[in-house]
């Protein structure tokens, strides 16, 4: 792809920007929140009188982290649209925004920042009832559709499974500047935010980690197993997983359970953001015709592109994996509409039964199979 992509996420920005209210864009590093943020400047600077700053600078800091709401009226003036790039690295960010859209109700704000945990953390409670959120993730099968066409998006496919979907990847020539590229963004940003923000005693053990759980793709995690073969204590485990969750490295799925006594619910199981980073950190680029782990790649991405559909319809759904200690199993289940629904997710074009404690349990319940013969019309 020469040209950038024109991402989903434009059309919601421009849809959710409200008076009085903050917009909070957060998303994994380099999934290209500044480069849209720059885009929604230009198509708006004709109808609203925008000030798009970086948290970066230091005028930019001493502004806006005042909290004399008549000093911020005089600094933002006939603002419409105030945009804040970078925002984490403003002092008080989350009390300062909240002062100004309080003092000034009929500005629209959006805030964000390559470091979107450090923003989170810090604008969660002050904005409370005064912020709406959205989620940019790595680009989408629909995206790739919507720009190019369904059969561009199929031949790229292999691709996608191995390299995974970082914007910066389309415009490389390359496999080896694409390996460069995510060998950059594991060793240079995957863990710059928890580093920064986190008392992590040993960093290596978190790449351990991450290299440990990318051979579990949609395996129950134990934590006392993770804990033995880290040299760590439990607690350290499930502290470092909240941490790569909340930085937008992995997904934390749970068990569902409602009836049964022998369902499994005490494990998780885990999802990487992309695949690409999940190759990275095992240093496997091989193509699918040489790898034992086909599989377990179709499932990762099959699950990210569910929630990036969730995300941009937005279709509303808690989400779990599903499984009795007999080994009846399903891969995802959507509680949604009052109804259960049941998939179950296999590589190539495998066929599989719907577990029947499943249906015999929840009449309410539904069951797909998901494969390569039906898996667009779940995903886009």
């Amino acid at each position: 792809m020469k040209t950038p992509i024109k991402r989903i996420v434009f059309e919601q920005l421009k849809s959710k920007l409200q008076g009085g209210k903050v917009l909070v864009l957060y998303g994994p590093r380099r999934t290209g929140k500044t480069f849209l943020l720059e885009q929604l400047k230009s198509y708006l600077e004709k109808k609203e009188k925008i000030l798009f700053l970086n948290g970066e600078s230091r005028i930019v800091q001493e502004n806006i982290s005042s909290q004399n709401p008549e000093r911020l009226k005089q600094y933002l003036g006939n603002t419409s649209l105030l945009i804040v790039d970078e925002a984490q690295e403003i002092q008080n960010i989350g009390l300062n925004l909240k002062i100004i859209v309080d003092t000034l109700p009929h500005l629209k704000v959006i805030a964000s920042g390559s470091a979107s945990f450090d923003l989170a953390q810090k604008v969660g409670e002050p904005l409370t009832g005064r912020k709406k959120t959205l989620n940019l993730y790595p680009v989408s099968c629909q995206e790739i559709i919507n720009n190019h066409s369904g059969h561009y998006y199929q031949s790229i496919l292999e691709s996608l499974l191995i390299f995974g979907c970082y914007p910066e990847l389309f415009s490389l020539k390359s496999q080896d500047e694409q390996r460069e590229y995510l060998l950059e963004l594991v060793d240079s940003f995957l863990f710059k935010d928890i580093l920064k923000l986190e008392k992590v005693k040993n960093p290596k053990k978190l790449k351990d980690l991450l290299t440990l759980l990318a051979f579990q793709i949609g395996q129950e995690v134990s934590l006392a197993e993770l804990g033995n073969n880290l040299d760590l204590h439990k607690d350290t485990v499930a502290r470092y997983l909240d941490l790569l969750e909340k930085s937008f490295v992995l997904i934390n799925i749970r068990g569902f359970s409602r009836n049964l006594r022998k369902e499994v619910i005490k494990n998780s199981r885990y999802y990487f953001y992309d695949n690409g980073i999940r190759n990275a950190l095992i240093n496997n680029y091989n193509p699918l015709k040489l790898r034992d782990d086909a599989g377990r790649l179709w499932e990762n991405y099959i699950v990210v592109e569910r929630l990036k559909k969730q995300a941009y319809t937005p279709l509303f759904s808690n989400n779990y994996f599903w499984r009795t200690y007999d080994q009846q199993e399903l891969d995802w289940v959507e509680e949604r509409e009052g109804r259960l629904f049941g998939y179950e997710i296999k590589w190539g074009k495998k066929k599989a039964k719907c577990p029947r404690a499943w249906l015999e349990n929840y009449s309410n319940a539904g069951y797909e199979l998901i494969n390569q013969e039906n898996f667009l019309g779940f995903i886009a």
